[in-house]
Parts: C-alpha cells; sequence; structure tokens
C-alpha cells in the first residue's frame, strides 16, 4: 500500500471511543484520513460503567498516526444527533469517503449460557436497538453524502465470518443482522457506485479484554496460560488496517454485498497487525477443532463449546457434510 493512501479522504466510525471501533479510526488516520470518531463516552461524560476511554483519546490517537482525528460525541440511537453529525461532516469536509458502523454495547446485555425461551425480552430489545438500529440510523443519513458524490465505502462490523449460530439468540441476530444490513445496502447503493460490505476480526485483544486476563498489550502473551486460543489474538488495530486497505482498493466494489475476515484479507492485501504478526484466527481455529477431535483424553466444557460452534458453522455448509455428521457423533459422546 503506497504511503498516506487515504490522504484527501474523509471517514466516521461509528463506535470509536475503544476496542474494534479505535483501532479502525487508527489506522484510516495511519493511512491519512481525516476521521471523525463518534459515540457517547467524551471526557467528563463516561457513557460506559468501568471504562475510562474517551472519544477525545481517540481523535489524538488518529493525529499522532498522521491522520486528522474529530471527536464528535452522538448517541446513535437518537435520530437527531445522527443528523446533526453528518450535517457537520458536510459543511466542514464536503465529502463522506469511509463510514464505519462499529456500535455494540451489548456486552452486559448479553445472557450467556440461557436459552431463547428463558431470555430477557426487555435486555434483548436493548441489545438490538443499540447494535443494530444504531447502524441502520446511520447509514441511511451518511449514505446520501456518498450517493451525491457516486463514491465511497460502507463497512459493518460484525463477529463471526460465518451464518452459523454464535450461542445466544440476541447476539446471533444483531451480529448477523448487520451482515445482511451490507448485503442489503450493497444492493441499493450498487447503481449509485457505493460499495457497503461486512468484516469481522478474530479473537480482539481489546481494552475490555485485556484487562479481562489481567495484562497489558506489553505482556499479553501471558495470558495464553490461562487461554490457549489468546495466543492467535489481534490488537484492534488488525481490523483497522484490513479497513484502511479496503477503502484504498480501486476495486473495492468487487466485494460490495459480502462478509469478509481481517485474517483473509491481510493475507489478499499484505498486511500485518501493528505487533509485526499476521494472525489467521480461522486457520488457528480449524486445527484446534481437529486436535480436539483426534485427541483420546477426555474433553472439557471448553472443548465441548468449540466443537459445538464449528458444527454451528459447518451444518450450513453443503460442502461440510461428512464433518458435520462427524461433529454430531463426537458431541453425541461427549456431551
Amino acid at each position: 500500500m503506497p504511503d498516506r493512501p487515504l490522504k484527501n479522504r474523509v471517514a466516521v466510525v461509528a463506535g470509536a471511543t475503544r476496542g474494534a471501533g479505535r483501532g479502525i479510526a487508527r489506522m484510516l488516520g495511519e493511512a491519512g484520513a481525516t476521521v471523525y470518531c463518534t459515540g457517547r463516552s467524551v471526557r467528563g461524560r463516561p457513557a460506559t460503567p468501568g471504562r475510562p476511554e474517551t472519544l477525545e483519546e481517540t481523535a489524538e490517537l488518529v493525529t499522532s498516526e498522521g491522520g486528522r482525528g474529530i471527536a464528535i460525541r452522538t448517541d446513535h440511537t437518537v435520530e437527531s444527533e445522527v443528523e446533526r453529525l453528518f450535517a457537520r461532516v458536510h459543511v466542514e469536509a464536503g465529502r463522506l469517503d469511509v463510514l464505519v458502523n462499529d456500535i455494540w454495547g451489548g456486552d452486559a446485555l448479553t445472557e450467556w449460557g440461557k436459552p431463547f425461551w428463558e431470555l430477557s425480552i426487555a435486555q434483548g430489545e436493548r441489545l438490538l436497538k443499540r447494535a443494530v438500529h444504531t447502524h441502520i440510523i446511520t447509514s441511511r443519513h451518511g449514505a446520501p453524502l456518498m450517493v451525491e458524490r457516486n463514491a465511497g465505502l460502507i463497512v459493518e462490523v460484525t463477529d463471526g465470518d460465518t451464518f452459523g449460530y454464535r450461542g445466544n439468540l440476541f447476539y446471533d441476530l444483531a451480529k448477523n443482522a448487520v451482515v445482511r444490513l451490507a448485503y442489503a445496502m450493497a444492493a441499493d447503493l450498487h447503481p449509485h457506485g457505493v460499495t457497503a460490505l461486512a468484516i469481522t476480526p478474530g479473537f480482539l485483544r481489546s481494552e475490555a479484554v485485556l484487562d479481562h486476563f489481567d495484562v497489558t498489550e506489553a505482556d499479553w502473551r501471558d495470558a495464553i496460560e490461562k487461554d490457549e486460543y489468546f495466543a492467535e489474538s489481534e490488537t484492534p488495530c488488525h481490523v483497522g488496517r484490513a479497513i484502511a486497505a479496503l477503502a484504498a482498493d480501486p476495486n473495492v466494489a468487487a466485494k460490495s454485498g459480502g462478509l469478509f475476515s481481517s485474517w483473509g484479507l491481510a493475507k489478499e492485501y499484505g498486511f500485518t497487525d501493528v505487533d509485526g504478526r499476521r494472525p489467521d484466527w480461522g486457520t488457528f481455529f480449524l486445527k484446534k477443532v481437529r486436535a480436539i477431535l483426534e485427541r483420546d483424553a477426555p474433553p472439557d466444557e471448553l472443548d465441548v463449546f468449540v466443537i459445538r460452534s464449528r458444527l454451528y458453522q459447518a451444518e450450513l455448509d453443503p460442502s461440510a457434510s461428512d464433518e458435520t455428521e462427524h461433529l454430531r457423533t463426537w458431541l453425541a459422546r461427549h456431551e
């Protein structure tokens, strides 16, 4: 990728306070873009209990990477605030080249380990409002800036590069809904030269995940003893570099409507994570699945979870019928 390929380009990253959103904003800045960083947490007004990150910090990181970071507090559940955001972008920048929808806000609302008939409807509704409705509102008001120029890229950030069940009904709905949103928007935007697609990171070393394992980015490998899957984790900047590569690709329209992964795009575009590694979560996960299936020792709870997760993926793939049967037989023996 040429140096600063996104110089003079303008991006909005919705949900840029922390996690993938912050990494994406940073790497768009690294590529030279002006990045409007939006969300609800600003200095003196934190929106997520227990999290110290702010939009101002993200904007400063964008600028330090070589771009121009601009923090704008926006509650993306409030349509009038989103309208004001894009009106300001239009006045100040006169264009919008990249829109990234990374708003989530569902961690505290996801009730893992419960079947759908035991879930709180109220919590599920709040989760979908935060994680899906916000994306619709934001795209609705951001897309016209791209349509008027017949150019632009809208990116939906999800979790997982398959349509397999993700283990919780509302979580699954949210993460699959934004993939479908990208596909539907791509169809409407096609006549106008605007691309929409979805992307997933791998095992993300977000600020919250590092805190959970009681490590920092400097010593994150110490947590591999606690969770062997952490060995193939990636920083939030990895998916950020993936999106920067997409935004710089003159042929990105060929990918419109698709679902892509950070690790797959790293192979295609040749970028690495900021630590110099090239994590490949997809290959790593499949190797772990094969190792569990071939092992003689009794499986633990995590092993069963991994095999069940792979079954959810494989059973939707007609070419994986033999693998699906093998996985079902294994689970019948061990669950």
